[in-house]
């Protein structure tokens, strides 16, 4: 018997990776079925807008919702860390903090946000530090889905130097897309993010990016329990 699980993203773009790799993926891994819940960011009388997280309220009355469908084995999430809402738990706290890698500073957050949930369901990831962490991996599928700018890939490749994608910063002018687009400007995170993602592959993001991996791993071992 298929089991659920939902997974509650930022905007089109991460819906787009959850059903093209992770979808797939945790359907042979444990016939579970990942059904990805885009962020609502407005609703009129006519139209609600998603995509974009405009406060931390917004994302928890949403995510208690999902909580109380019965059927979910776990609800989960998938958020950018660069640019989260002012009202997010223990933002204000972790300037006044000390960690030595990015990879603690997320950890910190998603424990706060964890906690402020309070359910043993809920799983939460922040992406380090956005979406464009996974295009990073291989900067080169870059310049296969736009290849008018080929000749710029190594002058982000030489830019990103050795650090991994999971670490490069969030800096104003130098978190992943903003690297992406001083060299390649025609790139357009929902057209062309989850085709890149989807060429470079599941398992090399995962090899790239342990925090990504481990948080998969996490979803792994709850399905297969």
């Amino acid at each position: 018997m298929s089991s659920l699980g939902f997974i509650y993203v930022e905007g089109p773009s991460e819906e787009q990776f959850v059903d093209q790799l992770l979808k797939p993926h945790f359907q042979q891994w444990c016939n579970l079925t990942l059904q990805p819940i885009v962020s609502r960011t407005k609703r009129t009388a006519v139209r609600t807008f998603t995509g974009g997280i405009t406060s931390y309220a917004r994302i928890r009355k949403e995510i208690h919702k999902l909580l109380r469908h019965s059927a979910a084995l776990f609800v989960t999430t998938m958020i950018d860390f660069y640019g989260l809402p002012k009202d997010f738990p223990g933002l204000k706290q972790l300037n006044t903090l000390r960690f030595a890698t990015p990879e603690q500073r997320v950890l910190y957050l998603e424990n706060e946000f964890a906690k402020n949930i309070n359910n043993n369901r809920f799983i939460p990831f922040l992406t380090l530090h956005e979406f464009e962490t996974f295009v990073l991996v291989d900067p080169d599928q870059l310049a296969e889905a736009l290849p008018q700018y080929r000749s710029r890939a190594a002058q982000l490749k030489k830019q990103i130097g050795n650090t991994p994608p999971e670490e490069i910063n969030d800096g104003s002018a130098t978190h992943p897309a903003a690297r992406i687009t001083t060299f390649f400007p025609a790139y357009q995170k929902t057209l062309h993010g989850p085709l890149i993602a989807q060429r470079i592959g599941l398992s090399a993001i995962r090899n790239a990016c342990p925090h990504f991996h481990q948080w998969l791993q996490t979803l792994e071992q709850r399905c297969a329990q």
